[in-house]
């Protein structure tokens, strides 16, 4: 797995495996997690800087960490398909 990857299984480690299929064929899965480790990585850097404006960006990336990761559990959950009642 990649880093873009693994920033999504930090999120969800019991889905590691469901996370590694589905961005193994999944280009657009795959972005989200990459977007998802962008908006980490911001979020721990505005988290040290000390320039004025730190607390909204850090609010900001914190918002859209918390959107990413419903984006990518919301496509996990997609990806599951359910047994047939019998």
């Amino acid at each position: 797995m990649d880093e873009d990857t693994n920033a999504a299984v930090r999120r969800f480690p019991d889905r590691s495996r469901a996370i590694s299929d589905r961005a193994a064929r999944d280009e657009g899965f795959r972005e989200m997690c990459a977007d998802l480790a962008t908006a980490e990585a911001e979020l721990r850097k505005w988290s040290t800087s000390t320039v004025p404006r730190r607390e909204q960006r850090i609010a900001e990336y914190n918002v859209l960490v918390d959107e990413l990761a419903r984006e990518i559990e919301t496509t996990l959950d997609a990806s599951v398909v359910p047994f047939p009642k019998r």
